[in-house]
């Protein structure tokens, strides 16, 4: 078979080429045809494919993610004060004081966790690992927000252990605690799981590396991993499509995934930094070298040239498109001087891994590849990386939303009496979505490295950063597909506030996001102002709240045919803590201690939790968002912590005030005494999903203090109980001893996995 060199493609331009099976539109092929001025070597249009699909180049999404930069908080803001490095790079940083910068991201990984669940969650994390590493941080921690089908669907017994076991598997391999994230069913995950997974590091604010090439003369040094087989095309090709049995599907190999190799890898890399010896660095994911070149010579001063027969090989009959379209996992490329390469490699060999010198950086403009000597590609890189397909896809609201939003929860019919009230109570923290996931989160390890100091079940999770000074970082995740259905402006809303609430209960400030906005085909006008909606919703709360958005990810084509999932925002909210030691943990440990629901409960049941168990329905409008009141809230929640005058903080949110309650005193194992404030419904108490809310338990020596601080600063704050006894004790209507509450909230999912 003839070489496809860049002297053959001028020489044959009229060759059929197999663009679309590929990815491509023919006007997009006719576009790399424009930039090129010929038709493209085989090589540049597998280059082009992979890093010009949705999953790489945004081109469905960029002119709605553009609001993240154009909203930013400003720069007085504690948020925007602390922003080092924003969207573009690998991952986001945050500076979090005494020198230290966090950097942050979650991303997806939900199409090939379907196909092979256990490689697809483990490669997830070995990804977003990578990008922390990319940034020149350590890794500290990792979290997994993660939704399946319905709970007694035969596949959810397929995917979600699978899933589970990759996370878990990879994870704990590297030594890194999982310290949080959310298991949620529904139906309309069926088909087609979400495996978004979150990563977070730890640096010094000089030791921050960026992905660029510069310097002509530098080589360019592929390391880690062998380049194989597995993953060619993989998500890259795989996130661009929707899953449909009516026709082939695009199913590329899954890649592979070897945790030993990545924690050599990291402890190599770190190492490397330490000594200064690169100037530019890239982690391998989506796309591979096509990525990882591409971008480098786009984001650097100048050209690259690569031959592409020096990388090393686990497969030898691999063709040149095949290794760039690679997406093998474990492998870094770093731009390094002249100087500096032979300790870079001492390194490498010193904690065994393969490095290659690939090439160097030329004082050109253009990405020139070589294989045994016949050049293969030769392209302007920006094409490539950054100057893709940009689509302004039609969008309108469904004609199906009004009638959603009409068919409002609140008239559903409620308990009559009082046993019915304890039976409904029952069945929502035992349902699926509410019961204890102890079962999933066992399987992680969430204390490694002696660091972790909050995990699941807590609202957030909590590393110490500074083992001097005590200084930390806390990160909450989450997201309610079932509001953004409702409406996806406010459930973006609701979906940030949350994370923001879960970070301030305990203790921390918040400062940043991350977001990986999960949603179905964007060919679909209803499923693009569903994103549309959202989208804005996130930067209009971003900006109030002041918490700007320093990077993420989008996952479209999440559907099976022409079924998609709900819309599915899922915001990553950072936040820091001057002392852990200052931390507030959700367990109600000490009897005597005031019980106060801060915030306004209303009849807000709309996309409820209730609503979905007890009437298996999803319509009308979701709770309302104020997010002064969430600022206010947080504030109060902070200055408390610091201050002592909580021991224990909730917010509330799925499940209402009784959920919050169950997961709090069973994890203290003190049981409560409710007293229902006078004119309010004792239903809508225990399940309205209102948002700006929280629980906290109160010594009495600083009820006054607390309750003072509120009515100055106008929050409301509600005396609703006491923790006492070894029941939940709703007076007036129920008592639930803790022992049938644990056995009801644990036995679920082990129930339903086995």
């Amino acid at each position: 078979m003839t070489l496809d060199t860049v002297k053959h493609a001028n020489e044959t331009p009229d060759v059929d080429q197999p663009w679309a099976e590929l990815g491509l539109k023919q006007d997009e092929y006719e576009r790399i045809r424009s930039i090129l001025g010929r038709r493209p070597t085989g090589a540049e249009l597998a280059m082009y494919s992979v890093m010009w699909s949705e999953h790489c180049s945004y081109k469905s999404s960029k002119v709605h993610l553009r609001q993240f930069g154009e909203k930013a908080p400003e720069a007085d803001t504690p948020g925007g004060g602390a922003l080092l490095v924003g969207i573009g790079e690998n991952a986001g940083v945050v500076d979090v004081g005494q020198g230290y910068a966090v950097t942050f991201k979650v991303e997806s990984h939900n199409h090939p966790s379907y196909i092979e669940p256990y490689q697809g969650a483990a490669t997830g994390v070995g990804g977003i690992v990578r990008d922390i590493l990319a940034m020149g941080a350590r890794p500290v921690a990792v979290m997994d927000p993660l939704r399946f089908g319905a709970a007694d669907h035969p596949d959810t017994k397929r995917v979600l252990p699978g899933v589970v076991a990759g996370i878990g598997g990879y994870g704990n391999c590297l030594g890194l605690p999982n310290i949080g994230g959310e298991v949620v069913f529904d139906p309309c995950y069926q088909g087609n799981p979400l495996v978004n997974a979150l990563c977070v590091g730890v640096m010094k604010h000089e030791d921050i590396h960026l992905a660029k090439a510069s310097g002509a003369g530098n080589k360019v040094i592929l390391y880690g991993a062998r380049t194989g087989g597995d993953g060619i095309g993989g998500v890259s090709v795989l996130a661009s499509e929707t899953f449909d049995d009516s026709k082939p599907a695009k199913r590329p190999a899954v890649q592979v995934g070897d945790p030993f190799q990545e924690k050599l890898l990291i402890e190599c890399t770190l190492e490397i930094f330490r000594e200064d010896l690169v100037d530019g660095i890239q982690d391998l994911g989506g796309a591979g070298l096509s990525c990882a070149t591409s971008e480098l010579a786009s984001a650097g001063s100048g050209g690259m040239r690569v031959e592409l027969d020096r990388v090393p090989l686990r497969d030898a009959t691999l063709s040149p498109e095949e290794i760039l379209m690679s997406e093998s996992q474990e492998r870094m490329c770093a731009i390094v001087e002249p100087g500096k390469v032979d300790r870079f490699l001492e390194i490498c060999e010193k904690w065994d891994v393969i490095a290659t010198v690939i090439g160097e950086v030329t004082d050109g403009e253009r990405l020139e590849i070589f294989w045994h000597g016949e050049q293969i590609v030769d392209v302007p890189p920006r094409t490539v990386a950054h100057e893709g397909p940009v689509y302004e896809r039609p969008y309108a609201r469904p004609d199906w939303q009004d009638a959603l939003q009409a068919d409002d929860a609140n008239k559903l019919a409620r308990p009559a009496t009082a046993e019915e009230l304890r039976e409904q109570v029952l069945k929502v923290i035992s349902s699926p979505n509410q019961a204890s996931k102890s079962w999933i989160t066992d399987q992680y390890d969430r204390f490694v490295q002696g660091n972790t100091v909050l995990a699941q079940p807590e609202d957030s999770g909590m590393v110490r950063i500074d083992e001097d000074t005590n200084l930390g970082v806390a990160v909450a995740t989450d997201g309610n597909g079932r509001y953004a259905k409702l409406d996806p402006y406010t459930g973006a809303q609701l979906a940030l506030a949350e994370s923001y609430r879960n970070v301030a209960a305990s203790g921390a400030r918040p400062l940043a996001i991350s977001n990986c906005l999960n949603f179905g085909s964007p060919e679909d006008p209803a499923v693009m102002w569903q994103f549309a909606e959202a989208t804005r919703g996130l930067a209009d709360g971003c900006l109030a709240l002041g918490t700007p958005v320093t990077g993420g990810n989008v996952s479209l084509y999440n559907q099976t045919g022409e079924t998609a999932i709900h819309p599915t925002p899922v915001v990553a909210v950072l936040g820091v803590i001057d002392d852990v030691d200052r931390r507030t943990p959700i367990a109600f440990s000490d009897e005597g201690h005031l019980l106060y629901l801060l915030g306004d409960t209303k009849e807000e049941l709309g996309g409820s939790a209730w609503s979905q168990v007890v009437h298996d329905h999803l319509g009308g409008l979701p709770p309302a968002v104020d997010l002064d009141r969430e600022k206010l809230l947080g504030e109060i929640l902070i200055s408390a912590s610091r201050d002592g005058m909580v021991d224990a903080a909730h917010d509330l949110s799925d499940g209402g005030l009784i959920q919050a309650l169950t997961e709090s005193c069973l994890r203290g194992g003190k049981g409560a005494r409710i007293v229902v404030p006078d004119g309010i419904d004792p239903f809508v108490l225990l399940f309205s999903e209102s948002a700006g809310r929280a629980v906290v338990a109160v010594p009495r020596s600083e009820e006054l203090r607390f309750t003072d601080m509120c009515g100055a600063r106008g929050l409301p704050a509600a005396r609703i109980g006491v923790v006492d006894g070894e029941a939940i004790d709703v007076q007036g209507q129920f008592s639930i001893p803790l022992a049938e509450l644990r056995e009801a909230h644990e036995a679920t999912i082990p129930a339903l996995i086995a």
